[in-house]
């Protein structure tokens, strides 16, 4: 059963995702909350499988909740949902540790998948996505070097070429062929990086990589 925390400022919204939520034969909500403070509490409280985070909400917003909840309940991972599509938010979700990032206007057989996905310890953003997002703010980050350089040396030789092709939004296969491996083989390289470098899941993978200078943005396409 995937317990689950609804954080909305809007009631009759989250009673429609209670409503499709328990309806499912996995699922079932735990606990809501009206804004950030309340859901970062109950996180730590409830500590739920998945937690659905509102962006806009009165006092602490649901970016500034999702950190805390990474930070204090690293176990009850984030999917942020918004009516505000744009790539600003989807990249401070992810910046803030979010597992994934989807629009409320989303189908809701896209919900429930997203939702089980990120119980199931996977990204429900796909690394394509993030990487274009990321190519579009990256140059707003600025890591440490001696962080960048100490947690990249973890990494052994193959396990480094396997970090640059997921952070590339490539899937295991496309991985697997670039770099003439069995896909067993780089789902278990990818599972080590994770282990190494105390990241959850792909969408993670790829902030890290643009973050520690491994990926550069891609140049801008030349104008027409």
């Amino acid at each position: 059963m995937i317990r689950l925390l609804v954080a909305d400022d809007e009631s009759l919204l989250r009673m429609a995702f209670r409503m499709v939520f328990d309806a499912e034969p996995d699922m079932e909500v735990a606990g809501e909350a009206a804004d950030g403070e309340r859901a970062a509490l109950l996180a730590r409280r409830l500590r739920p499988d998945v937690v659905l985070m509102d962006v806009r909400m009165p006092g602490m917003d649901g970016i500034e909740a999702t950190r805390r909840i990474v930070r204090d309940s690293p176990r009850s991972p984030v999917l942020v949902l918004t009516t505000f599509d744009l790539d600003e938010y989807a990249f401070a979700a992810l910046k803030a540790g979010a597992a994934g990032f989807l629009p409320k206007n989303a189908r809701p057989e896209e919900l429930l998948s997203a939702i089980r996905a990120v119980a199931a310890g996977e990204a429900a953003l796909s690394p394509r996505v993030t990487r274009r997002v990321l190519e579009r703010f990256a140059p707003q980050m600025t890591p440490p070097p001696a962080l960048r350089d100490d947690r990249l040396a973890r990494l052994t030789a193959r396990e480094h070429d396997v970090l640059a092709q997921v952070a590339r939004g490539l899937s295991n296969a496309e991985v697997a062929a670039a770099l003439r491996l069995a896909e067993a083989t780089v789902k278990t390289h990818l599972s080590r990086v994770l282990v190494k470098l105390g990241l959850r899941d792909r969408a993670q993978v790829v902030v890290f990589a643009y973050e520690s200078g491994l990926v550069r943005p891609a140049a801008d396409p030349p104008e027409a």
